[in-house]
């Protein structure tokens, strides 16, 4: 798994984009670095980019649904899996 973290040039904005498969220990390791961002946020909005996303465990949707429902971050999907991935953290956020 690959995680980066993208300003927008306008400050407005953050994208945190994630790469690979979202399983296992990498959850706890996009954990930290969502921790890390989160404290720096303040105002800004947060992108969280879904499309170089394989695969994700139930831990790593968990993660998901905690970043959407914690600073409703919008994810940034473009083929059938990982809108599907979006919708999930979604919609496990809206089941809380």
């Amino acid at each position: 798994m690959r995680v980066t973290i993208h300003d927008h040039p306008e400050g407005d904005a953050v994208t945190l984009r994630i790469e690979g498969k979202l399983v296992g220990a990498h959850v706890s390791e996009l954990h930290r670095a969502w921790q890390e961002l989160g404290a720096s946020l303040g105002t800004r909005r947060l992108f969280v980019d879904l499309r170089g996303l394989m695969h994700i465990d139930e831990a790593g949707r968990n993660l998901l649904a905690n970043m959407h429902n914690t600073r409703k971050a919008e994810f940034l999907a473009d083929t059938p899996l990982t809108k599907y991935f979006a919708e999930q953290a979604r919609q496990k956020d809206s089941t809380r």
